[in-house]
């Protein structure tokens, strides 16, 4: 049972809005019960398929398909003891088999040889049926068919209303392969009447070999869906590593390369004559502290001119996955393995249980990445490089310490002591004609008012007032910038103007195509262009408006400026 509470109104209810004000209520409780008579977990505490009362067991569930039963079992030493019986995971990585815990330690599985544990796997597997597991999915689905009922009733509701005004063409569906988003997609075919409806795949180099199985299946099994691929063909994931180091919890970098960016170029491509965007996620607020605060409906966050609309966002695990089963989707087979959630492979915010079945499952990938890893701890100076990577120490990391190309957030510079106003900055690139572009969301460039043999240039307000003078000349790496004006951008002293004109030469310094610039500006005004290690950095002036969220929308002007910031300590 769910239960939520409207603190406005002071009352507890069992749905996410609240039924007198209309605003989103707060998850309270979630509690899932277990039929001794049907050996099945059910949704409320009557079983609807024998009449029983049922104890409470957990606050989620999901189902232990075989062959991740089959690993559990060798890992006891046991194959095939839970054969015939009804095995599930809950909340904590705890397993149940009939409803009763057993004792498990993720942490001694890990420590077994994988080489072993693969050996036994492909022993055993020819032998490992699904008859059990089928008789038992069976009795789940009968004994929660209201529960089921309800969700697809509610989430199909939600999706007409919510798209009662739009048309097929302003639509898509964001499809990873994980089950959240399989789920999405076929509630938004179903509720639409429409199997027509783009769905776009974001890759990121990085999905499991089970998600490109999975998408090919798709396709194969849905010949009337369109889907096409979204993927940042510039970068090279380990390469970047090699540059600014691998991403960490606190800083994935990878989410804003791979995904958000690329995504961003696609729908640019795809919708560019459309004023708005109808976007369907598989985003769950039970998945992360960070995801428990997203509207079921809003504006993106990070892709411009996008209403997000989230059907399942209230769904747990146990909802999912009675939807699939029960609605009898194909589903990506990375679950069948043990895996929870699927997403990058190799994320630092993966746990111990799905490093342990990477060992098992992906042991080239795996160590290939591991070695990488040790690698970039000897770099950075890491005395014990191999407990460094084996501990999980590298997914806490901060920063750029140790990283060379982290010398590129420092912008060096000095006051002029000669002028007024001005300062001098000691850049690390040489200075060339894409320094300018980054000046453009604060005016218009003039280069034929100042004198052409020092190099100056200067920006124009849209009131026609000079604001800054950039004197430097090309291929140097000496600037002087004057500040003739600082009401520019919302500045409202001459300081506040400094630090706007600091965040546009760290960007110049640091740029590497991150498309991060590119994805918040919701005027399409801003294109990175990357030709082999050139990067160009151009802002269309037609479409600027100067709004300035590029400049303000990340740390000190720069995406990567947060990426690499150097802290002490790291």
């Amino acid at each position: 049972m769910i239960t939520y509470r409207c603190e406005r109104d002071n009352i507890e209810t069992k749905s996410s809005v609240c039924p007198v004000c209309g605003e989103r209520t707060a998850l309270i409780k979630s509690e899932i019960f277990w039929c001794d008579e049907c050996n099945v977990p059910t949704f409320d505490n009557k079983c609807e398929c024998c009449g029983s009362i049922c104890k409470p067991l957990t606050t989620d569930l999901r189902p232990v398909f075989p062959e991740e039963r089959l690993l559990v079992e060798i890992a006891l030493g046991e194959p095939f003891k839970y054969l015939k019986d009804s095995v599930w995971n809950a909340s904590g990585n705890r397993y149940y088999v009939n409803g009763k815990a057993i004792k498990l330690s993720v942490k001694k599985i890990s420590e077994l040889d994988p080489n072993f544990l693969r050996a036994e796997i492909q022993k055993y597997s020819p032998d490992n049926t699904y008859k059990y597991f089928d008789e038992y999915k069976e009795k789940y689905i009968r004994a929660n068919a209201s529960r089921y009922d309800y969700l697809i009733g509610e989430a199909m509701e939600y999706i007409r209303s919510a798209t009662i005004d739009a048309k097929p063409e302003e639509m898509f569906i964001s499809f990873s392969g994980g089950k959240d988003s399989t789920v999405t997609a076929d509630l938004v075919t179903r509720a639409l009447a429409n199997p027509k409806i783009l769905h776009i795949f974001g890759d990121t180099t990085l999905e499991f070999p089970e998600t490109y199985e999975y998408v090919k299946r798709f396709k194969t099994n849905h010949p009337g869906t369109p889907m096409v691929s979204s993927r940042n063909k510039e970068k090279d994931f380990e390469e970047l590593c090699k540059l600014i180091g691998p991403p960490s919890r606190v800083m994935r970098w990878c989410c804003t390369i791979f995904k958000t960016g690329s995504i961003q170029r696609k729908i640019s491509a795809l919708f560019k004559n459309q004023k708005r965007i109808i976007t369907f996620y598989g985003i769950r607020r039970s998945e992360s502290t960070s995801r428990s605060k997203y509207e079921r409906e809003s504006e993106s966050p990070k892709i411009t001119k996008q209403i997000t609309i989230s059907p399942v966002i209230d769904w747990m695990d146990y909802d999912i996955w009675l939807y699939l089963l029960t609605a009898g989707i194909d589903f990506n087979n990375a679950y069948r393995l043990g895996y929870s959630r699927v997403g990058c492979w190799c994320c630092p915010n993966n746990g111990s249980w799905s490093e342990c079945l990477s060992k098992i499952y992906m042991p080239e990938q795996y160590n290939h990445f591991r070695n990488m890893l040790i690698d970039f701890a000897r770099d950075i100076g890491k005395p014990d490089a191999e407990n460094y990577v084996d501990g999980g120490f590298w997914k806490a990391r901060q920063g750029g310490n140790g990283v060379a190309y982290a010398d590129n957030t420092l912008v060096e510079f000095t006051p002029c002591a000669l002028e007024e106003n001005a300062i001098n900055f000691a850049l690390k690139r040489p200075i060339s004609e894409d320094l300018y572009e980054l000046f453009k969301p604060f005016g218009k460039l003039n280069f034929d008012m100042g004198n052409k043999r020092l190099g100056e240039v200067y920006v124009i307000s849209l009131r026609g007032v000079p604001i800054l003078k950039l004197s430097g000349r090309i291929g140097s790496k000496d600037l002087k910038v004057t500040i003739l004006d600082y009401h520019f951008a919302g500045c409202k002293n001459r300081t506040s103007a400094e630090g706007k004109v600091r965040c546009q030469l760290t960007k110049y310094q640091m740029c590497m195509a991150c498309l991060a610039c590119e994805s918040v500006c919701k005027h399409n005004a801003i294109s990175i262009i990357q030709n082999g290690s050139d990067v160009m950095y151009k802002i269309n002036d037609e479409k600027c408006v100067r709004c300035t969220e590029c400049v303000n929308h990340f740390n000190n002007g720069c995406y990567m400026k947060k990426v690499l910031a150097i802290k002490k300590g790291d």
